[in-house]
């Protein structure tokens, strides 16, 4: 799963671009030589440039797709973040109701054999 953009030799004298660096004329034989490396030269620059071209495509929409795979990952997180907030939230509040309903519990134990007392006295 890799976007592989080949590198493209648009140098002079390269595999695209072919003609010399030192190409010169004096004959008309020489020049229509030179013509037609020029469009030789023309129709492998508009073939390279369509394989640069969709090189790019290929990574600008692979960019868009990360990026949006980044932000549903952050969304993601951050409702479970949200989730666990709100579950630790409810069981802090349940622990406080049990110990508030146990020191309830331990007063009126308490307070239980002293009205008991009071009815021997």
């Amino acid at each position: 799963n890799n976007i592989t953009v080949a590198d493209e030799d648009l140098s002079l004298a390269g595999s695209v671009v072919t003609i010399a660096t030192n190409a010169s004329f004096s004959t008309a034989t020489q020049a229509s030589n030179i013509a037609s490396q020029i469009g030789t030269s023309l129709d492998n620059l508009n073939a390279s440039l369509a394989r640069l071209g969709t090189g790019s495509t290929s990574l600008e929409i692979h960019k868009t797709f990360v990026g949006k795979l980044s932000d549903a990952l952050e969304r993601g997180i951050g409702n479970l973040v949200d989730a666990d907030l709100a579950k630790e939230s409810a069981r802090l509040q349940s622990l406080q109701v049990k110990q508030q309903l146990g020191i309830q519990a331990l007063s009126i134990a308490n307070s239980a054999p002293s009205a008991i007392l009071g009815y021997f006295r």
